[in-house]
């Protein structure tokens, strides 16, 4: 089994380039389900967990991460808080380390932009991020779903350069600005549902792809889909029931590489077909989003 290669983050910290993901299918799962889950995940070598205050299954991740038994320090834990309006993130993280049974994280995340009431009320969450980690109870901090436009309400009074940004991230939905802005601002990917093009979409005009590249590496079409992110340097964030298939990644994903040429073939075959899962749909709808308008009580 090849070990997992890391990132580099703006801060001097480094992240590993393959996550096991606690949202979609283990969204509000039940704790002996999601730790028993974690404690695999964990034995096929996938030491990047990522979490959220919104899985509402933080409490399974720590109950499998104790019973794993890997040394704290080996592990690299992600969570989010989901940053509504007026939200004590320092609150939250508690809470959320009390349910992980941990002293930090070595990522915390604000989950959503839009639900924070205001770009004042953004800023405000921004904040508190970075006395957080000032604090030490997260070693980086970051955001996820971010757009420009967010980034832009942050960055003016920001102390801290958010660390990355996890977003969908396929060939159905590439965020070419987006990422432009982020590497002009040495700001880092990380990719949630890196595989919808096979898993969500099908039938698409990759199809064909995905399966003449496997053939010709001699793996699957989901090493294809994960290996186009992590060749861009962007963190794949991936999830299975599958114990056999967590293995396979592990042991073929890291003996090949997808030349330049293929990569931005994937890219270019990719704008053909647009796709969007329901994350973004479903957190504005739950927690509100003042750029649409949307409000909950």
């Amino acid at each position: 089994m090849d070990s997992v290669p890391t990132l580099k983050l703006n801060d001097g910290n480094e992240i590993p380039m393959l996550a096991y993901g606690f949202g979609t299918a283990n969204f509000m799962g039940q704790e002996d389900d999601i730790s028993k889950k974690t404690v695999m995940a964990i034995q096929c070598g996938y030491y990047h967990l990522d979490s959220a205050q919104a899985y509402a299954n933080e409490s399974g991740v720590g109950a499998g991460i104790k019973a794993s038994g890997v040394p704290r320090e080996k592990l690299f834990v992600t969570t989010k808080v989901v940053g509504t309006k007026n939200q004590d993130a320092n609150a939250a993280l508690d809470k959320s380390l009390q349910e992980l049974g941990l002293d930090y994280v070595d990522l915390y995340l604000v989950h959503v932009p839009f639900s924070a009431g205001s770009p004042e009320g953004l800023q405000a969450i921004w904040k508190q991020m970075e006395s957080i980690k000032d604090s030490g109870k997260a070693k980086s901090i970051g955001v996820s779903n971010f757009e420009i436009e967010d980034f832009e309400i942050i960055l003016k009074t920001a102390r801290i350069t958010p660390a990355i940004n996890q977003i969908e991230y396929h060939p159905y939905l590439q965020h070419r600005e987006l990422i432009a802005f982020q590497r002009q601002h040495n700001i880092a990917v990380s990719a949630y549902s890196p595989l919808a093009a096979i898993t969500a979409a099908r039938p698409g005009p990759l199809d064909g792809t995905y399966t003449e590249l496997a053939n010709k590496y001699g793996v699957t079409d989901s090493d294809i889909g994960l290996r186009w992110c992590i060749d861009q340097n962007v963190v794949a964030i991936t999830t299975s029931n599958s114990e056999q298939r967590l293995k396979g990644y592990m042991n073929k994903l890291f003996k090949f590489k997808l030349t330049p040429a293929e990569i931005d073939n994937i890219a270019e075959v990719g704008k053909e077909k647009h796709y969007m899962g329901m994350g973004i749909a479903y957190m504005s709808a739950t927690y509100g989003n003042y750029k649409t308008g949307v409000e909950v009580a």
